[in-house]
């Protein structure tokens, strides 16, 4: 009887197993045309990826790559308005991102904004820097600080305070010092001098070993005048 029930399971499940198929292939046969359409569109999607990473898209970033280098040396060299704009022969930071957007690196919106920054055209900083989504904290945070920078020459302190105040919450280490002085700095143009008096206090108590700490009992004595 167990052997009659165990065979009678087996038929049932290989008539299942049988049916399924058929349905499968019943399935197939009827759609076979947008099924293969499919597949076909996959592939060629997939190859047209392919084709694209491999001719295309690789030999544009080793373009801006060597297009990069020679701006990055006139930069380095304090040559702002040639690493900007090109010096004849090699193209500068704004062309670059105009023709390979950013190919050469997450880098170059801050390296056209530092550019323009030390130019005076604190509008095209802004511009340039917004562009900047870079994560490593210490540029990030030279990002906000340029910014905020911008917006000074603006002479909109209320802009540049906020900024400072990114760079401060991104770079909570000894260079936050520096962005606190430009915060407090910003501040008093306001006339908030309490507010900047928290700015250099701030630096006197947490960052006592930063550049900013040696003679920032100068900048509290102003403000508590």
């Amino acid at each position: 009887m167990a052997n009659k029930n165990t065979k009678d399971r087996f038929e049932t499940r290989e008539e299942n197993i049988v049916e399924t198929v058929s349905t499968a292939e019943k399935f197939f046969n009827e759609n076979k045309k947008c099924i293969w359409g499919s597949v076909i569109a996959v592939l060629v999607i997939g190859l047209g990826i392919f084709a694209y990473y491999n001719f295309v898209y690789e030999k544009q970033v080793a373009e801006a790559l060597e297009q990069a280098y020679p701006a990055e040396t006139l930069f380095a060299n304090g040559e702002y308005e040639l690493a900007l704009n090109g010096d004849g022969n090699n193209l500068g930071f704004a062309a670059i991102l105009d023709e390979y957007g950013n190919k050469a690196g997450k880098s170059m919106p801050l390296y056209a904004g530092i550019c323009a920054l030390q130019l005076g055209d604190y509008e095209a900083a802004l511009s340039y820097l917004a562009k900047y989504k870079g994560k490593e904290p210490i540029l990030a945070a030279r990002a906000k600080a340029c910014e905020g920078d911008a917006y000074v020459g603006l002479e909109n302190y209320k802009a540049a305070i906020a900024s400072y105040d990114a760079a401060v919450a991104v770079a909570d280490n000894i260079f936050a010092a520096t962005y606190l002085l430009k915060k407090g700095v910003a501040l008093e143009a306001m006339g908030d001098k309490a507010a900047a008096l928290d700015c250099y206090n701030t630096i006197k108590d947490k960052y006592p070993s930063s550049i900013e700490a040696y003679d920032i009992n100068k900048y509290i004595a102003r403000v508590s005048e």
